[in-house]
């Protein structure tokens, strides 16, 4: 199996380093941009599997460097994780809402980094190859249009459905408001973003004892949990 591999877009050559450092040590294949222009462009070329992305980046911002990937098609399914400084919260909601998928704060834990970059890469690889999502007891089966909870079946509306499917699909990944209204019910549809405040009570409700596996995250939107409580 290939080695998993990052790609650090970082100007600090001392944090670069043993962001770098560790994870060489445990397997991955490390490469290193200190601009977002050159981030961009490796990127592109190396495909890897993990971006770890600092914001403050001479030559383009991180902001931009993500936008511009998840906007090409051929870097859009890479994993994107933020690296943001506590005062940029509204960074990191923008940054959310451009598609990144997590975001550890400065200064940080580079343990608590290393299981980031583990759980990204863990994301892409599906619990089974029939399309059926499995999560903690929760079972979503797409084709059959079936949800189970512990073995008892879940009565959902179309939209609860593709809602929880969406979810559960990336544990522990966060979406806005608007990437769940966009799944649910399509591109471009004009709706009131709240809407789907009101499914997610919904799904909570149905889904009883398991309700906790659906987590606010304040200020963002909703992640299905990724680790059972």
């Amino acid at each position: 199996m290939a080695k998993a591999s990052v790609l650090i877009v970082e100007d600090d050559r001392s944090i670069a380093d043993v962001i770098s450092y560790n994870l060489r040590q445990q397997g991955y294949e490390v490469f290193l941009a200190s601009d977002g222009e050159d981030g961009i462009a490796q990127a592109k070329h190396r495909r890897p599997d993990v971006v770890i992305l600092d914001l403050m980046l001479p030559v383009i911002d991180g902001l931009d460097v993500c936008r511009s990937l998840k906007a090409d098609k051929e870097t859009r399914k890479i994993r994107i994780l933020m690296l943001t400084a506590k005062s940029e919260e509204s960074d990191q909601l923008i940054g959310f809402s451009l598609g990144a998928d997590d975001y550890v704060t400065k200064p940080f834990s580079v343990k608590v980094l290393l299981q980031r970059v583990k759980s990204l890469c863990r994301r892409d690889q599906p619990d089974s190859d029939d399309g059926v999502i499995r999560a903690h007891g929760v079972v979503i089966d797409p084709v059959r249009f079936k949800v189970t909870v512990d073995d008892t079946p879940l009565q959902l509306t179309r939209s609860e459905f593709r809602l929880l499917e969406t979810l559960a699909g990336s544990p522990g990944r966060v979406f806005v408001r608007s990437e769940l209204l966009d799944a649910v019910l399509g591109d471009g549809t004009v709706v009131m973003e709240r809407t789907v405040d009101v499914h997610i009570r919904a799904i909570r409700r149905k889904l009883d004892e398991k309700a906790h596996l659906v987590e606010t995250v304040r200020g963002v939107g909703y992640r299905f949990c990724e680790t059972a409580s």
